[in-house]
């Protein structure tokens, strides 16, 4: 049975806007997938070390991949655009997290949905208010009234694209 699930790409590493309409195209084509709805692209700044602004826009998936195959897929994705394992927050050209799965919640040791951190995460919940904006977060609100009160403030998230 297929499910939407919510999808945030990102990269701060080479050719940022190239690489998430590639990974964009790329989920489109996964078995049993098809793409839903996509969000702006957004700059925003680092999270820990690096200094390079990041490239984040979200995406609404459908598929009948169960949320590990999917995220077996992602890992295999990230790995193609060149992704190595690493140190954490390090630059990287191609991330891409589960948001959400459906209305399933999950907690282990690879996948936690919804995303343990989504709603703190400003670069995560402004491409999700253009693609979901009625969505219910864990523990209440929808990622614009989330945005309002997140500190460091949303202002740190500006448009860089209209279109992934």
């Amino acid at each position: 049975m297929a499910e939407t699930a919510l999808l945030l790409l990102g990269g701060n590493k080479g050719q940022r806007l190239r690489r998430l309409r590639w990974a964009k195209r790329a989920l489109a084509a996964l078995p049993g997938s098809r793409l839903l709805r996509r969000s702006r692209v957004y700059e925003t700044a680092p999270v820990g070390p690096s200094r390079r602004p990041y490239l984040n826009a979200a995406l609404a998936l459908r598929t009948s991949l169960s949320p590990m195959g999917l995220l077996v897929e992602c890992k295999r994705l990230e790995a193609l655009a060149g992704r190595r394992a690493g140190r954490r927050w390090a630059a990287r050209p191609l991330d891409i997290d589960i948001l959400a799965f459906g209305s399933r919640r999950l907690s282990g040791p690879w996948l936690t949905l919804p995303h343990r951190r989504l709603c703190q995460r400003a670069f995560a919940l402004a491409p999700l208010r253009d693609i979901a904006p009625s969505l219910r977060l864990p523990g209440g609100g929808t990622a614009a009234s989330r945005l309002a009160v997140l500190k460091p403030p949303a202002s740190s998230v500006r448009i860089f694209a209209d279109a992934l």
